[in-house]
C-alpha cells in the first residue's frame, strides 16, 4: 500500500472514487452525486492543487488501484487558524478490510502535527456510523457535540457527530 498527496495528475481517478462514494454513500458527504457528477477534470485538478494549508491524501493498493482519500483544509480565519478539518473520507468497500482508513488517517495525523500553528483537528461524522466513530476513537478524537440535522437528503434528516482531536500534546519540540 502506497499513501501519498494527490495531485492534478491523479484527478480522474481521483474523481472516479469521489464520485462513488457520492453516489453510494450520500448521507455522509455535504456535496452530492448531482453536484458533482458533470464537473470538469479542470475543476477536479485545482481542487487538488495542494498547499500546506490543504491537501487530499490518496491510498493505493498494491495494485495501484486509489482505494481511499481523505482531505485536510486549514481555517484561513486568523482566530482559528490554529484549527483544521478533517473532511471527504472515504474508503472503498473492497478495502475497509485492510485497514486503509485507519492508515491514512494515522498519515493525515503525522502530517498535520508537523504544520506550525495547526493545534486541533475537527471532524463531523454521521451519527450511527459506528465503524467511523470507532475508527476515530482509535486515533485519539473525543466527541464535542451533535449537530441536528445536518444533511436534508429528501425528506430524511441526518445528524453529525462533530469529534476533535487535540494536537498539542502529538507536537514534538
Amino acid at each position: 500500500m502506497v499513501i501519498r498527496i494527490l495531485n492534478s495528475n491523479d484527478a480522474e481517478t481521483y474523481q472516479r472514487l469521489r464520485l462513488r462514494a457520492l453516489r453510494d454513500h450520500p448521507e455522509a458527504f455535504l456535496s452530492s452525486y448531482e453536484d458533482e457528477k458533470d464537473m470538469s477534470l479542470a475543476m477536479v485538478q485545482t481542487r487538488l492543487q495542494d498547499d500546506q494549508d490543504r491537501f487530499t491524501l490518496g491510498a493505493f493498493t498494491d495494485n495501484g488501484e486509489l482505494a481511499g482519500i481523505v482531505t485536510f483544509i486549514r481555517e484561513n480565519r486568523e482566530k482559528i487558524k490554529h484549527k483544521g478539518l478533517v473532511v471527504a473520507v472515504y474508503v472503498s468497500p473492497e478495502a475497509r478490510k485492510l485497514r486503509l482508513g485507519f492508515t491514512l488517517m494515522q498519515e493525515l495525523i503525522a502530517r498535520v502535527t508537523q504544520l506550525e500553528g495547526v493545534e486541533i483537528l475537527n471532524l463531523a461524522v454521521m451519527s450511527g456510523n459506528e465503524a467511523a466513530v470507532r475508527l476515530y476513537e482509535s486515533l485519539g478524537f473525543t466527541y464535542y457535540g451533535k449537530e441536528k440535522k445536518a444533511l436534508k437528503i429528501g425528506e430524511t434528516y441526518y445528524d453529525d457527530e462533530l469529534m476533535s482531536l487535540d494536537l498539542s500534546e502529538r507536537k514534538t519540540v
